[in-house]
């Protein structure tokens, strides 16, 4: 091994990669996880496989020159970081909002590779974007700038080689746009982006599969203590796709989501949101791209502006909207009210010392990695049905998540099991850093 110590290699890192620090804090929880693995494998050390891993295969920026509906010109950095391919194409999603950096895409990016490794599909990492924001744009605005960034970012891109998804900022109607764009460059209909319509190659469940399999995901986790969902108290963070479906899982498993919040602050609603309500929130952040806190004036319950939601007492916790929402003031807080689950719906949600507190305290605690690893396995299916032309119905691509998710909390518990309790941390990290270290080592020094 090169390096003597995990602090060492960590000290490297951060020397190389200044001022990018979710990728600093990225590795870091990874780094933690894998070292003792990595230091009893002489054939890591031998391949250098803990320096490769934490560089990308290759970065690529390019300006993006869009006009608005005045006609005036715009520039927008568009990127695309396609990180590791030891185990298959680059995938992973782009990104459209104004917070879009080179670290907080390279920490997505390398999450990605351990995501999708864990998932046991042959799918490399990758991530990408612009730091264009959608917000507040017409419909022609948007495709304007969907269509200048397809004509650089096609260039880069296949089905067999970098294949590009939807994050924040980018839906349907975005991946539409995109598609449209690529099919008449490049005078093909390929699989070349997933969360297509299911009219021209997407799979069903794509929009809800994030937060179904993250409720999945927790099944499996309280099946350990032989535990149910059912009546369960959840706080859920985040409105869009990801809170919505993860909401509406719950309900159908018995459990009862009580809060949604988005930039502004947080609602409560200690009735439950019931399926019904979660049907105006759908229309509410949709069609009319509204704030939640027109739910607390609709059905007359508390809206907490400017806050976040782990203060409510609660059994499950589901942070689902953006990396370090979630702190350790905030995490003691959830633990004293009684929280004993905790399932990352979006990348990152809980800071450092977050984590290590939900450890040291011995709950499920389901990082992103893991729990939020449905999106991309629904994405993978997508891209077997785009080759064979053949789409699969509902309960058959429910069931294939479902698969997908037992097989992810499987590898998290072979790898992070230790004195009876399950350190889902390490299982996750370990069981993904194995499978792409071992391919890179078959693949040779590329």
């Amino acid at each position: 091994m090169k390096y003597k110590t995990k602090e060492e290699f960590l000290d490297t890192v951060v020397d190389n990669y200044k001022d990018q620090k979710e990728f600093h804090q990225a590795v870091e929880e990874v780094v933690h996880s894998i070292w003792d693995t990595a230091v009893a494998n002489p054939e890591y050390g031998k391949f250098n496989i803990l320096d490769r891993i934490v560089v990308p295969d290759r970065t690529i920026i390019f300006r993006v020159p869009w006009m608005d509906d005045n006609n005036e010109v715009h520039v927008n950095l568009g990127y695309r970081i396609q990180f590791n391919s030891a185990i298959g194409p680059y995938k992973g999603g782009l990104r459209f909002h104004p917070s879009v950096d080179l670290g907080i895409l390279k920490f997505l990016a390398f999450e990605q590779v351990l995501k999708n490794s864990l998932t046991g599909l042959n799918l490399g990492g990758g991530k990408g974007g612009s730091n264009f924001d959608p917000k507040g744009k017409s419909d022609k605005e948007i495709m304007n700038f969907c269509y200048a960034f397809m004509n650089e970012l096609y260039r880069h891109i296949g089905r067999r080689t970098d294949i590009p998804a939807g994050d924040i900022g980018v839906g349907g109607r975005e991946i539409g746009y995109m598609f449209g764009q690529y099919k008449k460059i490049r005078n093909a209909f390929t699989g070349v982006l997933t969360g297509k319509g299911t009219n021209w190659g997407g799979s069903v469940i794509r929009p809800e599969a994030t937060g179904y399999g993250l409720v999945y995901f927790v099944v499996e986790m309280l099946k350990m203590r032989d535990d149910s969902l059912d009546g369960k108290i959840a706080t859920v963070s985040g409105s869009g796709n990801v809170a919505q479906f993860a909401c509406e899982k719950l309900i159908e498993l018995g459990a009862k989501p009580v809060t949604l919040s988005d930039s502004g602050g947080f609602i409560y609603d200690p009735d439950g949101i019931t399926q019904e309500k979660l049907e105006y929130v759908k229309e509410l952040k949709g069609v009319r791209s509204a704030r939640i806190s027109d739910y607390a004036k609709k059905y007359n319950v508390e809206y907490f502006e400017g806050k976040r939601p782990w203060s409510i007492k609660c059994d499950i916790a589901l942070p689902c909207a953006t990396q370090n929402e979630l702190n350790f003031d905030d995490a003691k807080e959830l633990l004293e009210n009684g929280c004993f689950v905790v399932a990352e719906g979006a990348n990152m949600p809980s800071t450092t010392n977050a984590v290590r507190h939900f450890i040291d305290k011995k709950i499920l605690y389901g990082p992103g990695k893991a729990a939020n690893a449905g999106g991309v396995a629904i994405s993978g299916i997508e891209m077997s049905q785009n080759s064979t032309r053949i789409p699969l119905k509902r309960d058959k691509v429910d069931g294939l998540l479902k698969e997908i998710m037992q097989r992810i909390h499987t590898t998290c518990v072979k790898y992070g099991s230790k004195d009876d309790f399950i350190n889902y941390v390490d299982g996750a990290n370990i069981g993904g850093f194995v499978r792409v270290a071992d391919s890179m080592i078959d693949q040779g020094i590329v």
